[in-house]
């Protein structure tokens, strides 16, 4: 009986670990892709916020989550990432505004390079909402017809849903009235194009996550 719990104990921490550790790595991949979009670079001759290029990683590693953790656990870091992200765009406001100790120096730099644009960052944290919810529906839809087949579908077709609907959020949220609308377009056509090619390449990395459920059956055997 003792070894039992003992493995089924092994099982559960081996289940829980995974998930910290997916999770960790979707809050943070969305910090830094919404601090990495204040800057807009040429990439690939194409005119797009620095963030589009880590940004994707987010619904391979959100259908990881959902995989391990289930629908809820998922539907939890999406609006928990949300949250993570305006505490970030508040905190940083509150920084840049904040006295600075003169004897430093006057230290502009800091609202100069972090001050946080406020209609692009919330631009992205919308658009991250709306489109990530939007995924993990298309996700459980998947799963809910195919089951533990074909896995690489649940990630291609969520993410050829979500990511133009996440592209055209905040590209219009974003950009709509302050550049020509050609130009909203372009950037909305690279965000697409980027995030489907990024979604292609880290599409195998489903296979390599064991959903919830093996876990507890690794346990109980």
């Amino acid at each position: 009986m003792n070894q039992d719990n003992s493995i089924s104990g092994k099982a559960s921490s081996g289940w829980l670990g995974v998930l910290v550790f997916v999770v960790g790595l979707y809050l943070a991949c969305t910090l830094i892709a919404n601090i990495a979009s204040l800057r807009i670079v040429i990439f690939a001759g194409f005119s797009i916020d620095a963030g589009t290029l880590i940004y994707p990683l987010t619904f391979t590693l959100r259908d990881l989550i959902h995989k391990v953790g289930g629908t809820k656990t998922a539907r939890a870091t999406i609006f928990t990432g949300a949250g993570v992200n305006v505490l970030m765009v508040v905190y940083f406001w509150w920084v840049s505004t904040a006295p600075a100790d003169l004897e430093v120096g006057p230290q502009t730099e800091w609202s100069t390079v972090l001050g946080p644009q406020w209609r692009i960052v919330t631009a992205s944290i919308i658009a991250m909402l709306i489109a990530e919810l939007i995924d993990t529906y298309v996700y459980q839809k998947w799963v809910s017809r195919f089951k533990y087949k074909y896995q690489w579908g649940r990630v291609l077709s969520s993410n050829a849903i979500s990511s133009p609907i996440d592209s055209l959020v905040f590209s219009f949220i974003a950009f709509y009235g302050l550049i020509p609308i050609s130009v909203v377009w372009s950037i909305f056509a690279s965000m697409v194009g980027i995030k489907l090619i990024s979604s292609l390449v880290s599409l195998p990395a489903i296979y390599l996550i064991r959903p919830k459920l093996e876990w507890t059956l690794e346990g109980q055997s």
